[in-house]
Parts: structure tokens; sequence; C-alpha cells
């Protein structure tokens, strides 16, 4: 296994340290209002986010965006309605040059978006329909057809019918009906995610109070962590303490111990959890949008030295990459200290990807930077003050069927970067020790 100059523990100590004495240190305070503290400014984020992606609109070639990735949306809407109509193609919005953002969305829903969410003129809440991913036939009700009339027909009023639409995700019968009815289709997911990359001081907060309560839920998960306890109920206990916390989405709880750990199912089932079991989690949830990926891994009862020695490894190649990052830094050269995929038992970058890489954090759990070997030598971005991401290592055991896993989030500042993520991490943490 690597050696290091330096602890885990030191190098720990020394990113916290190294912020300048005249800088704030990033905080996650309470979450309600109050008169005594600064704290999350919705209006300010609201500002921000709604003026990143004009601006990205205004760089482009496009008349206008056509929105239906929800993250799209709440990012230029401001609105949400939960995640049960995620996945269903029906909201979508509008963002035409000069002009505030136009929203289609559930009837009962802009009712509701016209008392409560006043940051548009209410006529911009219109309501839409256009059939659940094909579960009302695009070609019967004609949905789909009237549905882009009107797009077309604020397009013309706009001026900008000529110019291409930008649109991030699509249903094919739709993309269909934009083109017969003569728009030029470009993407415009490049140029959202674009907008989103620079976190302000409040999505930086917001991201910061939703690692906050997985700290707190860790903790849960330790006390509970014993023999005879099954995997489905830690992800039982930690969905229940995120909601209590106040979490609006728990994305998944992924729960994986003992010879499930190698090779890594990204999942949970229902195994009973043994004394020495080697167990790792992942908790994906948000906190008014912006959401949390947060891997720790624990022994049970005991640890072997093949365990410990695993997580040594995935520790040196964690706090490796953390020296790495910086402003101003490529992300070719962050990957290039991640371990091959060789290193560890996989064949090429492509079969390995996802175990030794980071990526970004906002309101959409994959965001922009993505780093890794498999893209980031080929096209390296730079890494620049206010992105925010998670990364994360693997490490399989010599015993055949356990493995370490550990994920840091991480803000990039001027002075280079910050931890969001708290639970101790160091060392191999070993859950009521016999």
């Amino acid at each position: 296994m690597a050696s290091q100059e330096r602890s885990a523990p030191e190098r720990t100590f020394e990113r916290l340290s190294q912020r300048p004495t005249d800088r704030q240190p990033l905080g996650a305070p309470g979450q309600a209002a109050v008169d005594y503290e600064h704290r999350v400014d919705f209006d300010r984020l609201r500002r921000y986010r709604l003026g990143r992606a004009k601006a990205a609109l205004e760089r482009s070639e496009c008349g206008a965006f056509l929105l239906f990735d929800f993250y799209n949306i709440r990012y230029t809407t401001q609105t949400w309605i939960g995640g049960a109509l995620g996945d269903k193609m029906i909201r979508y919005a509008l963002l035409i040059r000069g002009q505030d953002p136009i929203l289609w969305d559930f009837g009962s829903a802009v009712r509701h978006h016209k008392l409560y969410s006043n940051w548009v003129p209410a006529e911009n809440y219109r309501a839409g329909f256009l059939g659940f991913r094909g579960a009302v036939d695009p070609e019967g009700a004609g949905l789909m057809r009237d549905a882009v009339s009107e797009i077309v027909s604020l397009l013309r009023a706009a001026g900008v019918a000529d110019a291409p639409l930008g649109v991030d995700i699509v249903e094919p019968p739709f993309m269909f009906e934009l083109q017969r009815q003569g728009l030029a289709v470009v993407d415009a997911q490049q140029r959202m995610l674009d907008a989103r990359v620079i976190k302000n001081q409040d999505e930086i907060t917001l991201l910061n109070q939703a690692a906050a309560m997985v700290d707190g839920v860790y903790q849960g998960i330790v006390d509970a962590l014993r023999p005879g306890v099954r995997e489905n109920e830690i992800v039982a206990l930690a969905s229940k303490k995120l909601y209590e916390y106040g979490s609006d989405q728990v994305e998944a709880v992924n729960a994986i111990s003992g010879e499930r750990c190698n090779p890594h199912p990204h999942n949970f089932t229902d195994r009973i959890i043994r004394p020495g079991d080697q167990a790792f989690f992942d908790i994906i949830h948000s906190f008014n949008g912006y959401r949390t990926c947060y891997y720790r891994t624990f022994g049970v009862g005991w640890a072997t030295s093949s365990q410990r020695d695993a997580y040594s490894q995935a520790r040196e190649w964690m706090d490796v990459a953390l020296d790495a990052i910086r402003p101003g830094v490529g992300t070719d050269e962050v990957a290039s200290v991640l371990p091959k995929a060789e290193e560890f038992g996989f064949d090429n970058e492509l079969a390995a990807f996802g175990l030794q890489f980071a990526h970004g954090l906002g309101l959409g759990l994959h965001e922009r930077p993505i780093i890794s070997r498999l893209n980031s030598m080929r096209d390296p971005v730079e890494l620049r003050a206010g992105m925010v991401f998670a990364i994360e290592t693997y490490c399989p055991a010599s015993d055949g069927t356990s493995a370490a896993r550990i994920e840091e989030e991480v803000v990039v500042t001027d002075y280079g970067v910050e931890v969001l993520t708290r639970f101790p991490a160091q060392e191999l943490f070993v859950a009521n020790p016999y």
C-alpha cells in the first residue's frame, strides 16, 4: 500500500487551517430565517440563478431556451412541485431573450405558483400537459402539437422564431413536432450546465447545510450498526432522520455490507449485517434543492488488517486528490493523481468509471465538473473558485470481498479547497467495537 509523508488526520487539519485568518469560514447555520444572523438570502439566490441563465442565453446562438430538465426549471423559474413528476416530462419552461421565464405546469400547481411564487408575472404561469411520457398518444390528442404551436407564437412575437431554439432534454415526439413546425433545435443543456457550475454564497450554504444533516445521520448509523441489523433498516433509519431534519427529497441511500462490497453493486438489500463486516453507505438527499453525495465506510465490531489496508489506500488516494485541487488547476491534473483502473482490478477506465472520480453537486446530483481518467485527460476543464463537487475513491481489500469507499464534498475557493463533509473518515471507523 502507498505510504504517506503526513498522516491523514494531519492533512485534514492542514486543509481546515489553510483558510486566511481574515476569511469567514463556510458556515452551515440554522435552517430557519432569523433577524439576528446572516443566513441564506433566497431573494439573492433567485436573482443570481436567473441572471446566470439569462447570461448563458445571451452568450449563445439561441433566441430562447426550452427547458424540460427539472433542475433547469427550478434554476430559472424558482419553482418546485416534488419529485413524483420529475421524470414525466410534462413541466417545461421557456426563457426568451430579454424576457421573464414562462412555465407550463400542472393546473393546480399553477394556481399555487400565482399565489405564493410571484417571481415572474402571474400570466407567465400556464397550465400544461404533454401526456406522461407517451401514456397519452402524441398523435391522438394533439397535446404536443398544440404546445409547440403556442411556443412558436411566443417566439414569433418576440422576433426570435428564426433563431435556433435551445432544448436541454426532450421526448422524441416533441422534438419531431418542433422540427415539423419549422424550429431549428440545438443543445441548451451544455449552456445551462455552464451557468450552474459556479455557486454563489447561498448555494454553498445550502450545500453545507445539506451535508451537516448527513453528518448527523451518520452518527445514528454508527449507533445502530451492529450485527443483526439489515441493510434496508439502515436505509429506513437514514431516510427518517433526513426527513425529520427537513430534507425535501431523499433520492437514494446505498447500504452495502460484507461480501456485497466487492464488486460494488450501488444498491441496498435485506442482507443481515454480521460481525467483522466492512460496510459502506452513500447518502443522497437534497435540502432546498441542493444535494449531497456522501460515502462513509465502517467496520462492524472489529476490522481485519486487510480491511484496514484497503481503507488506508482509499484514504491516501483521496488525500492526494484533495491536495491537487486549487483554482487554475486542470481537471486532467487532478485525474492524473487518481489510480489507474488496472491498479484496483479493472481492465480499463470505462469498466472502472464511477469508482475513482469527482462530480459537480448542486440542484442536480451530477453537474460539472466531472473529473476522471475516462474523460478529463482528453477534455480538461480549469477549476474555478465557486465550483462544488464530490470526490470518490474505492479500494477492494485483499480478502476478495471487503472494500473501502470514501467520498468528500469540497468547495473550490480562491485559497484552495474546503471540505464540507465532516463525519470522521481519516481512519477506518469501527462501529460498536467489541
